[in-house]
């Protein structure tokens, strides 16, 4: 009976160990259960941020293409900027050597003046001494009309002894008793017809001494008068010249306020044009904003769903595997239903867009970063880039009937990727066309 117990305690041990090591399997089951489904979990998350991550490359790619687009204008208005200022440089510059001018006719109109002034000065010089010439003049003529008075007296003295010697003559005829008398009074007359003789020739001679005098007061007379007709010829010549510097001083001061009146209309005119300009530009990239978003909008509805599409910034992605063909250039009918939904979109939009507004759609070709077979149709991947972006726009010009004036194809190769890495995905994100609504 003892070992019948033992036999029945042991047969009702072993259902419970057998239920116990099943509750443990059922939980490590349901353990690895939990596990599998937190990690399946947890895989699909990473993706979808990779997914993202990749997203979000593109978008800053795009960014910084909008960026570097921003800086050429930014680039091309400092190099108007720096014309205009060239422009107006060359204007100082010839405002100044006007003022050069005006200053060098200043300082040639001052010394005419100046030589004006001593011309004026000499002038009134000579005019003194022709005054004290004239004043000796008359009194040389006083004095010679006082010596031919005294000369005209001493003739007539002379006239009266002449006749008084005549009367003795006649007288001695009629007595000689009175002829000794007579000769002592014609003695007598004969001594004074002597003295006023000598008396008239040194009138003579003072008076031929004036006519000297006279006539040396006469050649500097002329001499004077030669003077102040050569002054006078001088100081009309100076008054010419300064008259026609004053106008040509007029000249230049006119012309220096009208360069300067120009040089100012014109810096006046290129700020409002460069203030109507930014004005035009900043409103022009409003409006296009305005239509790129209703754009993408209606893009984003149409293509909502659609594999290998995505939306990156402020542009649509197509994958090239849609489009084309690896290592070719011609679109497929998949990407041409793709390319002409786009098309039909944008040509919606486009009927609301303003004509004078710029705007393009720019079609950029990228491919991954392998090389080409040697041989191929194409030399590498910037020619195939470039051949699969004019494909599209051929094609929306061509088949469609886009205006080819809003169109543009651009190919950049490999050299602007959008995911890193050498792996199969990244690749596939590399090889792709972008569509883009921008100004020209």
């Amino acid at each position: 009976m003892a070992g019948l117990g033992r036999k029945g305690q042991s047969a009702a041990i072993w259902p419970g160990f057998l239920d116990l090591m099943t509750s443990l399997v059922m939980v490590l089951m349901f353990v690895l259960t939990v596990f599998m489904i937190v990690q399946f979990a947890l895989r699909d998350t990473i993706n979808n941020k990779e997914s993202e991550l990749a997203d979000l490359n593109s978008q800053l790619a795009g960014l910084a293409r909008s960026l570097g687009l921003e800086q050429q204008k930014s680039a091309g208005l400092e190099a108007q900027v720096a014309q205009l200022t060239a422009g107006l440089a060359e204007k100082a510059a010839a405002l100044d050597a006007a003022g050069a001018r005006i200053g060098g006719f200043e300082a040639q109109v001052a010394g005419l003046i100046a030589e004006a002034a001593k011309r004026s000065a000499e002038l009134q010089a000579t005019q003194a001494d022709r005054d004290k010439a004239a004043a000796d003049a008359a009194a040389l003529t006083l004095s010679l009309e006082a010596e031919s008075k005294k000369a005209e007296e001493t003739l007539t003295l002379l006239a009266a002894a002449e006749a008084a010697r005549k009367q003795l003559d006649a007288a001695q005829a009629a007595s000689l008793s009175e002829a000794e008398r007579q000769k002592a009074l014609l003695a007598a007359a004969d001594q004074a017809l002597s003295q006023e003789k000598s008396v008239s020739a040194e009138g003579a001679r003072r008076l031929a001494l004036l006519n000297e005098q006279v006539a040396a007061l006469r050649q500097q007379l002329q001499s004077l008068q030669g003077l102040l007709d050569a002054s006078a010829a001088r100081d009309a010549a100076s008054k010419v010249q300064i008259e026609a510097l004053g106008s040509q001083l007029n000249s230049a001061l006119a012309e220096a306020a009208s360069e300067q009146k120009r040089r100012a209309d014109l810096e006046a005119a290129e700020r409002a044009r460069l203030a109507a300009e930014a004005a035009s530009l900043k409103d022009e990239a409003t409006q296009l904003a305005k239509y790129r978003s209703e754009f993408f909008g209606k893009l984003s509805e149409v293509l909502a769903g659609r594999p290998g599409v995505r939306v990156v910034g402020d542009r649509f992605v197509f994958s090239s595997e849609v489009l084309f063909q690896p290592a070719s250039a011609d679109l497929s009918p998949e990407g041409k239903a793709q390319i002409a939904g786009v098309v039909k979109t944008l040509q919606e939009v486009a009927a609301a867009i303003p004509p004078d507004l710029p705007w393009i759609i720019r079609v950029d070709g990228h491919t991954d970063d392998v090389p080409l077979n040697p041989g191929g149709r194409y030399a590498d991947n910037w020619e195939l880039s470039q051949a699969r972006a004019l494909s599209v726009v051929r094609y929306m010009q061509d088949d469609l009937g886009f205006p080819p004036e809003r169109l543009a194809a651009a190919g950049f190769g490999q050299y602007q990727p959008v995911a890193t890495g050498d792996t199969p995905e990244a690749r596939a994100q590399n090889r792709r066309i972008e569509l883009k609504l921008t100004d020209r």
